[in-house]
């Protein structure tokens, strides 16, 4: 397609072909939980904080359920800017915008992770011991913990509902924001049981619990975050296809590899929930030194590869290019070979 094909308006829809009606309309249905999800956590985020008193680990279990908003806002964003049309400036279009909203969403985790375990063990170094007061309740004096209790119980029945209904979906999508953020909400219930077992220690004198808990908390949100950081990060470095749950490589890469003809070689990445492949046989090519200098003058260092449809042509088309004592394509393709030999083999 000619560059002038696109428009600066955006109006070329070649890359993003419509959906099935199945899979729009799971799509339509995570949004919608995604928006009950953001709403049932904002109604946690306030109980929480306006009870969390001194408490490490209710402070710990706050800064989660915030933390945990940031998955299902990215998947919404990524949702409204994947199907925008290729332009100028973005040729490739932007279904990569769920790419790099999984990985901003895993860097969020690893880091605050990182902050509540450091600051639990701060905590314990310190001996820093917690105070929970009591306030006077329909005449009664109640003690706080117990407040706290029942605010992390209603912190964890809406999102273990919701992890549920969406582990199904990201599974259908093949979505790794959403799945995250299923893990997350589906898993709440180790924070609320942390939070509660950090409170009961300090009612029978442990003032360690609390500090504990926090880390317990912490270490948890850490190691979801550093998981998802290097799937994220494989995904944005052009890494071939990964599962949902893993680095390993996605099965079907290997399915659309077996079912390739002999000769054939094959790269494949991710955008997104999306897979984009090349399909080569001898034409994916170094462009040798002639080449590049024919297409970018003194940038030619920055062209290390074409794949064309006709590589030979396009070679005879451009004055200066062959040498007629020798084939010049003979090296090339066999570079072009070999290179793609080894990205064969690092996956």
């Amino acid at each position: 397609m000619h560059g002038d094909d696109q428009g600066g308006n955006g109006r070329d829809t070649s890359h993003n072909p419509p959906l099935p009606d199945e899979v729009r309309a799971d799509l339509d249905r995570a949004s919608r939980l995604e928006w009950w999800t953001l709403f049932w956590l904002g109604t946690i985020v306030i109980v929480m904080g306006l009870v969390m008193g001194s408490s490490q680990a209710m402070k710990a279990a706050w800064i989660e359920d915030l933390l945990s908003m940031a998955p299902p806002a990215m998947f919404l964003l990524a949702q409204r800017w994947e199907r925008r049309a290729p332009t100028r400036r973005f040729p490739y279009g932007f279904q990569r915008a769920g790419s790099l909203a999984f990985f901003l969403s895993a860097a969020a985790l690893a880091a605050m992770g990182g902050y509540l375990v450091y600051d639990a063990i701060l905590t314990l170094i310190k001996q820093e011991h917690p105070t929970i007061s009591s306030i006077p309740l329909m005449g009664q004096e109640v003690w706080m913990g117990w407040i706290m209790m029942a605010a992390l119980l209603y912190s964890v029945i809406p999102p273990v509902i919701l992890g549920h209904k969406k582990k199904k979906l990201a599974a259908k999508l093949q979505d790794k924001v959403l799945h995250t953020d299923a893990n997350m909400n589906a898993a709440d219930w180790m924070t609320g049981l942390a939070g509660m077992a950090g409170l009961a220690g300090i009612a029978l004198g442990f003032w360690w619990a609390d500090a504990v808990a926090a880390g317990i908390i912490g270490a948890d949100v850490l190691r979801d975050g550093l998981r998802n950081l290097r799937i994220s990060t494989a995904t944005l470095l052009d890494g071939a296809p990964r599962c949902l749950d893993s680095a390993d490589i996605h099965p079907d890469v290997e399915r659309i590899r077996a079912a390739l003809p002999e000769g054939y070689h094959l790269r494949a990445r991710e955008t997104g929930r999306y897979i984009r492949i090349e399909v080569t046989q001898d034409q994916s090519v170094d462009p040798g030194e002639e080449l590049s200098r024919a297409l970018l003058d003194e940038e030619h260092w920055r062209l290390v590869a074409v794949t064309a449809p006709g590589a030979e042509d396009l070679c005879r088309a451009i004055p200066g290019v062959l040498d007629p004592d020798r084939d010049p394509l003979r090296g090339v393709a066999q570079g072009g070979d070999a290179r793609q030999a080894d990205s064969d083999r690092d996956g």
